[in-house]
């Protein structure tokens, strides 16, 4: 009943910049924190960056400074602004949301489907 839909990863050239968004949608009540994960190729999915309903923000010490995470409650959605991307960023990029509560009053999390960032020259 809980739909994340991803949007916005490509090709970027080393230094540059790159935007992704992600929209929760279906039949849910409210959604509590909501964050970026991303894997590359051999390794382990890795927090990149989650936001609360609040606004309080963590960051993966790898991304602090060129990443930015934010939200807008009210179309529960999360985007992530990269910046001065290196090669080492090349990975499958997830948005996820955390305590979600449905119409049956239960709570649980939803992921999306991924989408992929590759920088290269």
């Amino acid at each position: 009943q809980v739909q994340l839909v991803e949007s916005g990863g490509g090709l970027v050239q080393p230094g540059g910049p790159l935007s992704l968004s992600c929209a929760a949608s279906g039949t849910f009540f409210s959604v509590d924190a909501m964050g970026w994960y991303r894997q590359a190729p051999g390794k382990q999915r890795e927090l990149v960056a989650v936001i609360t309903t609040g606004g309080s923000t963590n960051y993966a010490d790898s991304v602090k400074g060129r990443f930015t995470i934010s939200r807008d409650n009210a179309k529960n959605t999360v985007y992530l602004q990269m910046n001065s991307l290196k090669p080492e960023d090349t990975a499958v990029y997830y948005c996820k949301a955390d305590g979600i509560l449905t119409m049956n009053f239960k709570t649980l999390d939803a992921w999306g489907q991924g989408t992929l960032v590759t920088v290269s020259s």
